[in-house]
């Protein structure tokens, strides 16, 4: 079994992710979707973080040898980027999704220091703002943001566009295709709930007419 059907199967196995096309969930952007994906149970499990931390470091090692820091996204990704850094044992720093009011003021919390490669690490993509953002906020503190990393994709058009716009790189331990397949292989959605979620991939924004 390969390591994104193996995380797509842990997903599923923990409830971490989702699957009702019969009565679907609102998303805080507004769209209609059959699936949600809460990668946040993850910490919850000791064998499926340390499963996902291995992998992503796995991924890390083989796309960005030269990495010199591990930055994770606020909230989500914080506890992934800790768990990466130290099996890859490299400095690791999260960034905020807006610069605290007081203090320093700053949006990254730990050390960087100008030229450092960097590889930030977020638990879910869907469109992909919040880590896009986030890196071009870490490239104006001095970083060098190879490449981000992810657990999971949705697979959007819209999130693809948004990241070949920006200029970077996105890779994923699993994704929406892959998880529809396992889901389907298991008996956790029938053929014609298998159809419904394919077609919401197709079309997000304008799938639920309800």
């Amino acid at each position: 079994m390969t390591i994104a059907k193996e995380v797509a199967k842990s997903l599923l196995d923990i409830k971490a992710v989702s699957l009702n096309p019969q009565d679907p969930f609102t998303w805080a952007s507004g769209i209609r979707s059959p699936i949600y994906c809460d990668n946040r149970v993850t910490m919850s499990f000791p064998a499926v973080r340390k499963q996902i931390a291995q992998g992503l470091a796995d991924l890390i090692k083989a796309k960005y040898p030269d990495v010199e820091v591990i930055a994770g996204t606020a909230t989500a990704g914080i506890p992934h980027a800790a768990w990466i850094a130290d099996i890859l044992d490299l400095p690791m720093v999260y960034i905020r999704s807006k610069a605290k009011d007081h203090g320093t003021g700053r949006k990254i919390e730990g050390k960087i220091s100008e030229g450092q490669k960097m590889v930030v690490v977020e638990d879910l993509i869907s469109t992909g703002g919040s880590v896009i953002e986030a890196s071009k906020a870490a490239e104006l503190e001095g970083a060098d943001v190879l490449g981000c990393v992810a657990i999971f994709t949705y697979e959007l058009s819209k999130g693809t566009k948004n990241f070949a716009d920006a200029g970077l790189a996105i890779d994923t331990l699993s994704n929406y295709s892959t998880l529809l397949e396992v889901a389907h292989e298991t008996n956790y959605i029938s053929e014609e709930e298998l159809e419904l979620l394919k077609d919401w991939s197709k079309d997000p924004e304008n799938w639920f007419k309800g």
